[in-house]
């Protein structure tokens, strides 16, 4: 046999074994191959392959096809391979759990080893059962299997070759698997990933910004409910379920806000008037982006001020109790007695609610205020306001009593707030029965927007007209009941239970015989009488008219379908002291319905001087209480004596 020299063209050769080298086996046994590994002109290294009986087999298995090395990194010093064999052998060494392993077998370069395979591995033990990155072992193939004898047919390109290029492409793939990791396999399937993120929920009603430390955290611990779909809030990102690089990539390409396509641009679909179109601004597509589950937060006050001149140093009481997780999409107060200047009211409000929500109307009738507050980035999907008023006095310049309503679309349901104030007196239920009964048959509404439901409305009753209505105020019914009877239940009320007291309530009363509010409801009451304080105090009234303690201040509901109106809050502020009456507020969910885009749209109007002025006054607020608070630090000296 001889061996090409450094002109061949191939720097491996295989050739047929002498009789000299055969090794005589058994016939039912496996030929044996003989690997030596040797190192030419100190960088090559010599693979022969030797078979014993009819000749050299080229079926042998092929092991996957790697990226052929270059000449560089095929040349291999004997110092390099010394080297790594040092350090492979030195780490089996330190994973054997028996310590039988030895750094100085990796000198042994004369030394054979027979693999478990039966392949004999002859010049070093850097190679022994070594496997190939499919986890087949290096074993020779039998010439005369017949189950190889019947492949001529189907070679691979592989198995076409010569020889000794075959041999150079498997110690290639040998010294690559030295350093390769077999792939770990998983135990059973794999679960099946979830079509949507779960994440904290942020409904339009609950989002709140990252100033607002007080309801950051809420939103961060509130976990497994369903997440928004139009990913309009930064921390929703923070908090997806999906892998960071999909995150990344809505965040460089879309930032926050909801991806527009210049196909859907094209349409020219957002002013159609269908409700199902896709692109429509009032449809179903856009209003399930805002509201998943299509209800609206709404949050309504109802404060008879007594006419003081003073307002509450803060406000925050009345409209961001401190029981209330997350801040609601509308904010609507009604005023009755308000103080005299109105604007006044309306900065105070426009300041305590901060720059995430903007006035979309307000109107008054007297002293009735009635203003409604609406999230910001919700003022594009409410239609233009519109408002009515009516007095129950017989000379109409007298606007002490009577009321004061707004209406407006917002998607494809319209909504009635009205505020009122009735004929005050203890025995004086027929002439508030009066007022309602007028209020209901002359507000002027609607004017310009389409009613939703026509054949459900009558001309004769303002709420018919609505899908839903809100009316709240001072109603001033009282109880029928003597003062020291109504003290005594309360001073015996334990757990909020108020329906010893609700049993002589005139409201309650006459809204089931039917003759005032029909249709109306009310939620279920657990708070004390809100009329009548001493101001400034916890103490029911003290002059010599000696009041009886009443229900006076309510918030009613009404809505064309069942269960549209949900109460999520009914309780009175006790911590508003200023007037006589406590002030009340509730919070409602609503049922949503998608619109047509045939009505009038806001189109984002609002009022600008009121929101910069609110905005200029809570700058100024924040810096006061920043020095403040920095002056009683420095005023805190501690004196060693």
């Amino acid at each position: 046999m001889t061996e090409d020299g450094e002109d061949g063209p191939l720097h491996h050769s295989c050739e047929a074994p002498g009789k000299g080298d055969s090794i005589a086996n058994d016939s039912s046994k496996l030929n044996t191959s003989i690997v030596d590994v040797k190192s030419t002109n100190g960088h090559k290294d010599d693979l022969r392959l030797r078979n014993t009986g009819e000749g050299i087999s080229p079926y042998q298995p092929r092991p996957p096809l790697l990226p052929r090395l270059s000449k560089s990194r095929k040349s291999i010093s004997l110092e390099e391979t010394v080297r790594t064999r040092r350090l492979r052998n030195s780490q089996e060494s330190l994973s054997d759990p028996a310590e039988t392993g030895s750094s100085t077998d990796s000198l042994k370069e004369d030394e054979t080893v027979v693999a478990p395979s039966g392949f004999v591995l002859q010049g070093t033990a850097a190679v022994r059962n070594e496997r190939d990155p499919s986890g087949r072992p290096h074993s020779a193939v039998p010439t005369g299997s017949p189950a190889f004898r019947d492949r001529g047919s189907s070679l691979s390109d592989y198995e076409r070759r010569p020889c000794s290029q075959q041999s150079d492409l498997t110690v290639q793939q040998w010294r690559a698997a030295k350093v390769r990791l077999s792939p770990v396999q998983p135990t059973g399937p794999l679960p099946a990933l979830e079509k949507s993120f779960a994440s904290a929920t942020l409904r339009a009603a609950n989002r709140i910004d990252r100033d607002c430390l007080d309801y950051a955290m809420p939103a961060r611990e509130k976990l497994g409910e369903r997440l928004h779909r139009n990913l309009s809030d930064s921390r929703l990102l923070e908090n997806m379920g999906s892998d960071s690089a999909s995150v990344n990539s809505m965040r460089s390409t879309y930032s926050v806000l909801s991806p527009i396509r210049p196909q859907d641009m094209r349409n020219r679909s957002f002013m159609e008037g269908s409700v199902l179109g896709s692109g429509a601004l009032l449809g179903a597509e856009e209003l399930d982006r805002l509201f998943p589950d299509r209800r609206v937060g709404i949050y309504i006050a109802t404060w008879n001020m007594q006419g003081e001149k003073g307002l509450p140093v803060n406000l925050d009481d009345l409209l961001l109790p401190t029981d209330s997780e997350f801040a609601q999409d509308f904010y609507v107060i009604g005023v009755q007695e308000g103080c005299p200047d109105r604007r006044e009211w309306e900065t105070r409000l426009q300041e305590s609610l901060g720059p995430y929500y903007v006035m979309l109307y307000a109107a008054s009738h007297g002293v009735l205020y009635l203003t409604v507050f609406v999230r910001r980035d919700l003022i594009w999907f409410c239609s233009e306001a519109e408002h009515a008023t009516v007095t129950t006095r017989i000379i109409s310049q007298i606007k002490t009593k009577g009321a004061v309503g707004i209406a407006f679309t917002f998607f494809g349901t319209s909504f009635l707030f009205v505020t009122s104030h009735f004929t005050s007196g203890d025995a004086k239920v027929y002439e508030r029965i009066l007022d309602y009964n007028k209020i209901v048959e002359a507000l002027a509404l609607p004017k310009g927007l389409p009613d939703t439901n026509p054949y459900r409305s009558t001309p004769s009753d303002v709420t018919t007209r609505f899908d839903q209505v809100f009316w709240f105020g001072d109603f001033n019914f009282r109880l029928d009941k003597d003062r020291s009877e109504v003290e005594a239940v309360i001073s015996s009320t334990v757990g909020g239970e108020m329906s010893p007291l609700l049993e002589h309530d005139q409201l309650s009363k006459e809204m089931k015989e039917g003759s005032i509010f029909k249709g109306f409801q009310e939620a279920s009451i657990h708070f004390l009488p809100t009329y009548k304080f001493d101001i400034g105090r916890d103490v029911y009234d003290t002059t010599s008219k000696q009041r009886t303690p009443s229900y006076t201040d309510r918030i009613l509901f009404r809505s064309r379908q069942a269960n549209d109106i949900k109460t999520l809050m009914y309780t009175s502020c006790s911590n508003i002291k200023t007037s006589d009456h406590r002030p009340v507020i509730g919070v409602f969910q609503v049922k949503l319905r998608p619109g047509r885009d045939n009505i009038p749209l806001c189109a984002g109007q609002f009022d600008r001087s009121l929101y910069l002025e609110g905005i200029r006054r809570r700058r100024i607020t924040r810096e006061i209480k920043t020095k403040e608070a920095m002056k009683n630090q420095s005023s805190t000296i501690c004196t060693i004596s």
